[in-house]
């Protein structure tokens, strides 16, 4: 039975009550990659479903909008979410989903599929992200320029003061913005992100703050 990462939701606990947050979070549960590689027509789940609204109901904050990938599983995942967040009383009415591409690859840290895609589906996802956190591929942002843009794009959608905005994205984006986060230069199975986990952010004066499995983190940031 799929289950929350068991530390995702205690970190709540972890923002701070006056500041706007975002929880950029992997999509729920999907269908099964036959091949080993998760095209992007496999849908979520039922279990994905529940699971995604019963996650949505127990975010304890007034949701000011869900964002996601293009895919329809992410977008599955957030409208779920926002279903759970209405009956809980975090929203007063069903949203519509905003897909942004900066949530999807290409667009996050892809800028030219062509010359990336064949290493990619040669290598595997967890070679081919722990080479580029080494050497960064031509093709791609480098790991500090793809966290940049991220925060950027946070940054550009802040919520209301102690209210929340959801982004649902892939687990790539999500383990190689967490390793850049965290001065790592290598990911394995133990770093990656289970389905539905999420990483908590919100910014300060000067800084970017997340939580990640419970460990707060900190750094500057220049909105560059």
């Amino acid at each position: 039975m799929a289950r929350l990462h068991p530390r995702l939701h205690d970190a709540l606990q972890l923002l701070p009550a006056d500041r706007p947050a975002h929880l950029l979070t992997r999509h729920s549960v999907r269908e099964l990659a036959k091949n080993g590689f998760a095209d992007y027509r496999l849908p979520l789940t039922p279990e994905g479903i529940t699971m995604a609204r019963d996650w949505g109901a127990r975010l304890e904050r007034p949701v000011s909008a869900f964002y996601s990938s293009p895919v329809g599983r992410c977008v599955d995942t957030a409208r779920a979410m926002a279903e759970g967040a209405r009956e809980a009383g975090l929203i007063d009415h069903q949203p519509e989903v905003i897909t942004d591409d900066t949530l999807v690859e290409p667009g996050c840290y892809v800028e030219d599929l062509n010359r990336v895609g064949p290493t990619f589906l040669k290598m595997g996802a967890l070679r081919f992200l722990n080479a580029h956190l080494r050497e960064p591929f031509d093709g791609m942002l480098t790991p500090a320029a793809g966290r940049a843009k991220l925060a950027g794009y946070l940054r550009d959608r802040e919520p209301a003061p102690g209210a929340l905005a959801v982004h649902v994205t892939h687990d790539t984006i999500l383990a190689v913005l967490v390793a850049e986060l965290e001065g790592r230069d290598a990911i394995d199975e133990e770093h990656w992100p289970w389905m539905m986990e999420g990483l908590w952010l919100w910014f300060d004066e000067r800084h970017l703050n997340w939580v990640w499995r419970g460990e707060h983190g900190r750094r500057p940031f220049s909105g560059a």
